[in-house]
């Protein structure tokens, strides 16, 4: 099963795609601290850096594939965050149209987006319809990281689509029961092996008598954290998509 990335940050979504069981055969990512993460974890990808630069044209050429199963993508919430003006559609940074267009042209069998919880008053309708009208069945799910053992809220909006073409058996109730599923992937390290924890929460800041010294690229780190998703919190959709998808096998 194969997974495109959108919008890729550091990783966070491809890990939790990978964790079920997808391969990641391309990313996009326009920042630079961000793409020498991938770079390093993800080193024979192909990567975009402009997310208007990927077309069905230039995937094929890179990827030799014509389509994929799942493409993924936090598109910028910087238009939705509480902490911007929350200008949504008229931002510049607004690009679910751009994620969409791809969606049109390599037609995968799953759409996962993401997004912060600001994109409900904003957004929400408008993206559902427009993925709705390519051809794809939405629902939409809110995820917190502390539900998987982070010591933060971390709320996220997760867009899944399905698309209409597949078989009956993909299109059945494919309710995800976030909450047992959540809490069931606390561990999970993508070798069906158990770790004592995944959080281990040791003081990095010394507040308030003053900060970490000396760490490099503090800067560019908190940002691309504050910016990620916990895998945690989407390993459950992906696992979902992966079962639904391997039940369809069955049924063919």
């Amino acid at each position: 099963m194969t997974h495109l990335s959108l919008f890729s940050g550091i990783g966070g979504l491809d890990l939790a795609a990978e964790w079920a069981g997808f391969t990641t055969i391309g990313q996009c990512e326009f920042a630079d601290y961000p793409t020498k993460v991938l770079e390093k974890h993800w080193p024979d990808v192909p990567r975009w850096r402009d997310i208007r630069t990927l077309t069905k044209e230039s995937f094929y050429e890179r990827t030799g594939l014509r389509t994929v199963d799942v493409i993924s993508g936090g598109f910028p919430c910087q238009p939705f965050s509480v902490a911007g003006k929350q200008k949504g559609k008229e931002d510049d940074r607004y690009l679910w149209p751009e994620m969409l267009r791809i969606i049109r042209e390599l037609a995968p069998r799953w759409v996962v987006g993401e997004n912060v919880p600001g994109l409900v008053g904003t957004a929400l309708d408008e993206i559902l319809d427009s993925i709705e009208c390519a051809g794809y069945t939405a629902r939409t799910y809110a995820f917190k990281a502390n539900a998987v053992g982070a010591p933060f809220s971390g709320e996220r909006i997760a867009i899944l689509a399905a698309s209409n073409n597949r078989c009956p058996a993909m299109r059945r109730d494919w309710k995800l029961q976030a909450d047992g599923e959540a809490s069931g992937c606390r561990y999970h390290n993508g070798g069906g092996a158990e770790e004592p924890g995944l959080w281990r929460r040791w003081d990095v800041e010394s507040r308030p008598y003053g900060v970490a010294h000396g760490v490099p690229h503090r800067v560019d780190r908190l940002r691309c954290l504050g910016n990620a998703v916990v895998p945690q919190q989407f390993y459950p959709i992906f696992r979902a998509i992966a079962e639904i998808e391997k039940g369809a096998s069955d049924y063919d």
